[in-house]
Parts: C-alpha cells; sequence; structure tokens
C-alpha cells in the first residue's frame, strides 16, 4: 500500500505518487492516469478502461473480415 498526500495545485487538488508506485503504474510524468469509481470504492491505473472496450471490439471486427483486410494489405 501506498501513503498519498492531497496538496493544493493552484485552484485544484494534486496527488504526488513515490516512485515506487510511478513504477508499478508504468507512468512517467506528463502521462495520464484514470480513476474508476469500483464496488471497493476507486481504481487508479494508468490504462485507459474505454480504450481496452474499443480494442477489443477492433479485435472481434478484425477476426471476421482477416481476409479482406490481408487482400487489403498487399
Amino acid at each position: 500500500m501506498f501513503h498519498l498526500k492531497v496538496r493544493k495545485v493552484g485552484n485544484s487538488l494534486g496527488v504526488t505518487l513515490p516512485a515506487d508506485a510511478a513504477r508499478a503504474l508504468h507512468v512517467r510524468e506528463g502521462d495520464a492516469l484514470y480513476l474508476t469509481e469500483t464496488a471497493d470504492g476507486f481504481r487508479i491505473t494508468g490504462y485507459d478502461p474505454e480504450f481496452e472496450a474499443t480494442l477489443k471490439a477492433a479485435e472481434g471486427f478484425m477476426g471476421r473480415y482477416r481476409n479482406a483486410l490481408r487482400t487489403l494489405s498487399r
């Protein structure tokens, strides 16, 4: 578990991540983090959950039209 401290940054609030937490999340300065609500509270991740759903839909499409996409790539 990591201890985070909320600080005032301008008119907003910010959280500083310890270096170990940033490494575990695979994030660097300037990267986006996503905070999602779960049944147990909140989850913070460096991966966009909406992008994951979009990627799954694209994989389904590519699987159905694999032959056509292979022909078009030539």
